[in-house]
């Protein structure tokens, strides 16, 4: 057990095949859980993480977050596919010397996830998908233009672009948004830098191939044996709550949760629940676990 917190783990860096990935790795390293490792969404990085959830699930095992390639304090550049995301994301996590871990993935971070999953099948444990689909899923990488103009605001403070995105226009769920926002931007020393084009470029290429490549029947999803649990909210307006649906009917061992009055960050809108509900998937004893 480490005594740092999602707010005081120092970024550590890790050189391997070209790239200086940066990462923080902290929670209770002696429980003898697999450790979580979190994927990130579309030009998100280790400071859009909820530090409600990686310190609750840090109490009982080991928290991993990271910028994957070109991606902030990560050197390189962005992949422009998604499958060369997922062999960046396995490299990094052989040279941290992982050999099983648990994902957790949030949208373009769950793509990379079930990627992860297919190509290094011996590395994943179970496997989390928050707000995210399949390939060649439902409006997936043909986002309207409106939609798409929210992640181009400009604010006088920025993580407040979030609020749309991530929340359900109610009162009680951005409320309850306006409390993420207040989480992530309480580490002393966030990088608030601004994504430069590259990577809103390289993300965007990759996630519109990703979603326009149709995979008939989703018979990709049958390669992933591990158990999934698969989460949203209510109405999802950036990757359609559909899409969990589709995961949940079509993978081989999957089950379905969604939050009511939320949209694509329901997990951070209800993050005990979140916690809660996967620890629980994720400690589960049973004949289908990897």
């Amino acid at each position: 057990m480490n005594n740092y917190t999602h707010d005081t783990a120092p970024t550590q860096f890790v050189e391997t095949g070209g790239i200086r990935f940066a990462y923080r790795r902290f929670g209770n390293m002696a429980a003898g859980r697999t450790p979580v490792v979190f994927f990130q969404h579309f030009i998100g990085n280790l400071d859009d993480h909820d530090p409600a959830i990686s310190d609750g699930f840090a109490a009982d095992r080991e928290v991993i977050l990271f910028n994957n390639t070109g991606v902030a304090s990560t050197s390189g550049v962005v992949p422009d596919t998604i499958e060369q995301m997922a062999t960046d994301a396995g490299t990094f996590l052989d040279a941290l010397g992982l050999t099983v871990v648990d994902l957790v993935g949030h949208s373009m971070g769950g793509l990379v996830a079930q990627q992860v999953a297919i190509q290094r099948p011996e590395l994943v444990r179970r496997l989390v998908l928050v707000g995210t689909g399949p390939r060649g899923g439902v409006g997936i990488g043909e986002m309207p233009a409106e939609t798409a103009a929210l992640f181009g605001v400009k604010l006088p403070r920025q993580e407040d672009m979030w609020l749309p995105i991530l929340f359900a226009p109610t009162e009680t769920s951005q409320k309850l948004g306006r409390e993420y926002v207040e989480r992530i931007v309480a580490r002393k020393d966030r990088d608030a830098s601004p994504f430069g084009e590259q990577v809103y470029a390289g993300q965007g290429t990759a996630i519109h191939t990703y979603g326009t490549t149709k995979d008939p029947a989703y018979a990709l999803l049958k390669n992933i044996k591990v158990p999934v649990l698969v989460v949203n909210g209510t109405d999802d307006t950036i990757i359609a709550t559909i899409n969990s649906y589709i995961l949940q009917q079509f993978l081989p061992n999957a089950e379905l949760v969604i939050y009511p009055d939320a949209n694509h960050g329901a997990h951070f809108q209800y993050p005990g629940r979140f916690v809660t509900h996967t620890k629980l998937f994720l400690d589960r004893q049973d004949t289908t676990a990897g």
